[in-house]
């Protein structure tokens, strides 16, 4: 947490808009705690709030619009005014966020890696063959049908207590989620095994929390600033940069993941077909003293994989969840395509978007 004098004048109140979830409301919480510590006078309330994206549970993500679904409700509640800021796992939030809206703080990161969790197995590999893993992640998807063919993968939907529930009632021999949603409501012990990295790339901005507002609250941004985290910042800006200039969706599975090692941030993109039939990986580092640094070495490890043919995948992925949708298509956004050549990735940092 930065310890930077504030110019602007203490804030009253402010409302932090949540999903309802217990994993979201947590997240919201400890934001409003680390608000209430910085500023003692202020009242800080949380409105809760169920987004599309809670609402639907029968189809996978990347079936029904994306992670948007899970913050334009708050977003709405932004625009109009009933909240001040929105607390997201940054992992959910779009690669694009809408005109009007900008990432004020992204606070120091919790564990990244994925968790395998199982009653009755202590690993992947000693799933017998026909185990049925569940997730909701295409990313880990085609990490676990690359690694290990012989197990049945199974869309995965719901909240951390519903996911887990759906495992004890024998519904899947294991399941794999993020290690910082159990850690951080207490369910450490409910990890059997850690992924590493090596085995399975996160996602982009896994286990960061980023708190967004309306781009012209300039007053909240300068109370946020205290919670923002410069390394996790340029750590995570730097694989969304990947996903961005992949056009990454979660019809895609692509992964990134930047760490600090002696003054450099080393970043790791792969990208694959579901099946993983055919799997992409690039890295490379840089010292990253600022942010528009981070994001060109996000630059160039997507240029990279865009190189080896990485939008033949994104392009044949999109044009097979077309063909799926029909010609009406799917009731939800179109998701964007990749982004033009910007080496700089001038402009896409917290402060601008």
């Amino acid at each position: 947490m930065n310890s930077e004098t504030l110019s602007a004048p203490m804030p009253r109140t402010l409302v932090i808009a949540s999903r309802e979830s217990r994993l979201a409301m947590w997240q919201a919480e400890h934001v409003q705690a680390a608000l209430h510590k910085l500023y003692p006078a202020c009242d800080v309330k949380i409105v809760g709030m169920t987004t599309r994206g809670d609402q639907i549970l029968d189809r996978t993500l990347s079936k029904v619009g994306g992670k948007g679904l899970f913050v334009k409700e708050l977003e709405q509640a932004l625009a109009e005014g009933r909240a001040d800021l929105a607390v997201h796992s940054l992992k959910d939030v779009p690669m694009e966020l809408p005109e009007g809206f900008t990432l004020a703080a992204i606070m120091e990161r919790e564990d990244p890696r994925d968790a395998f969790v199982s009653n009755d197995y202590d690993s992947l590999a000693a799933l017998p063959a026909g185990s049925v893993v569940g997730t909701s992640s295409l990313r880990r998807e085609s990490m676990i049908r690359a690694r290990y063919p012989h197990l049945d993968v199974k869309p995965l939907r719901g909240n951390l207590d519903t996911r887990l529930a759906k495992l004890d009632r024998g519904d899947y021999a294991a399941i794999i989620l993020a290690a910082a949603g159990l850690k951080r409501l207490g369910l450490g012990a409910r990890i059997r095994a850690l992924i590493e990295p090596e085995d399975s790339l996160p996602a982009a901005g896994q286990g960061a929390l980023g708190i967004e507002i309306r781009a012209d609250r300039a007053d909240i941004a300068a109370w946020l600033a205290p919670l923002h985290d410069d390394a996790t910042a340029k750590a995570v800006e730097a694989e969304r940069m990947v996903s961005r200039a992949l056009g990454g969706s979660c019809t895609v599975p692509l992964a990134a993941y930047a760490q600090w090692h002696d003054g450099k941030l080393a970043l790791r993109g792969t990208i694959a077909t579901p099946d993983a039939s055919r799997v992409l990986a690039a890295q490379e580092s840089t010292a990253a003293s600022t942010l528009d640094d981070a994001m060109a070495l996000g630059r160039r490890v997507a240029d990279d994989l865009i190189a080896q043919g990485a939008l033949e995948i994104v392009r044949a992925l999109a044009d097979a969840a077309q063909a799926a949708d029909g010609p009406s298509g799917p009731n939800v956004a179109p998701t964007q395509g990749p982004a033009t050549h910007n080496p700089t990735g001038a402009g896409e940092g917290p402060a601008s978007r």
